[in-house]
């Protein structure tokens, strides 16, 4: 059938083009951004699901950063106490040795001077903090350890507490002083080790949590990916067939406008 006024041919092909031209729009809009995802009438669902892997994600690593500074706050305890342990070692020898029957009242107050000299070391330690927070205090500290706010509570190491006080404020003046002194010392020595294998159970245990933080959110990236990311060369081979399809639809559209001109031919 011959017609002039309505060009059904014209009007199928012009819709088959817009329909291509969007699509290889939208492909295009793909490969650009990198995202699968462009809008998010894309794909609802994967956009929301997305999202909660987004903010999963940047929980689960705020909460590595945690961690790791936690980490690093029992590293600095632990290093502080190996220079202690080393102090009170030293102050267990003078005790021994300011109990030598040959020593005289000289050489006592000597051995006292050093010993009060690294009391005062230990004692100092006990102030010294972390960025602001307490390194030796009888206070727990709570770390967030998951996305979720769930806390591990760190050991507490106390320098203030008995054993260390009574170490630092003895004396070796007299041999029956150093005596009591070496009582107190050996305490001393005995609380360290106890502290010291907390802050290693410490330092242990978030060292596995930060592993697993960091996998968790490796997984969780990886899931993210697979809903946001675009496949290139999935992609491009879409966007190559989209290309000829717009191609092939305007040529046809060209076509289909001349139509018309048969009909004319009949009135001639």
């Amino acid at each position: 059938m011959a017609v002039i006024n309505t060009n059904i041919a014209a009007s199928t092909a012009a819709n088959n083009l817009n329909h291509s031209t969007r699509l290889l729009n939208a492909s295009l809009a793909r490969l650009s951004s990198g995202s699968k995802i462009v809008n998010a009438n894309d794909d609802p669902a994967g956009t929301a699901e997305a999202l909660r892997f987004q903010a999963e994600g940047n929980r689960i690593n705020a909460a590595n950063g945690n961690v790791a500074n936690a980490i690093s706050f029992s590293q600095t305890q632990d290093g502080f106490l190996q220079s202690i342990g080393s102090a009170l070692d030293r102050l267990s020898t003078l005790a021994i040795a300011a109990q030598d029957v040959t020593k005289t009242s000289t050489d006592l107050a000597n051995y006292n001077a050093e010993f009060s000299t690294l009391a005062s070391y230990i004692t100092s330690a006990a102030g010294k903090d972390f960025n602001g927070v307490s390194l030796f205090s009888a206070s727990t500290l709570n770390v967030t350890i998951d996305s979720n706010g769930t806390t591990y509570a760190l050991t507490a190491v106390n320098l203030s507490a008995s054993a260390y006080t009574s170490a630092t404020g003895a004396s070796i003046s007299t041999s029956t002083a150093a005596a009591s002194a070496l009582t107190t010392v050996k305490a001393a020595i005995t609380q360290l080790a106890t502290d010291r294998a907390s802050i290693g159970a410490n330092v242990s245990r978030l060292s596995y949590t930060s592993d697993q933080l960091s996998t968790l959110s490796t997984n969780l990236a990886a899931a993210r990916s697979q809903i946001q990311d675009v496949d290139v060369a999935q992609e491009s081979t879409q966007y190559a067939r989209y290309q000829i399809l717009v191609q092939a639809g305007t040529s046809i559209l060209a076509q289909a406008n001349q139509a018309p001109q048969s009909a004319l031919k009949l009135l001639q």
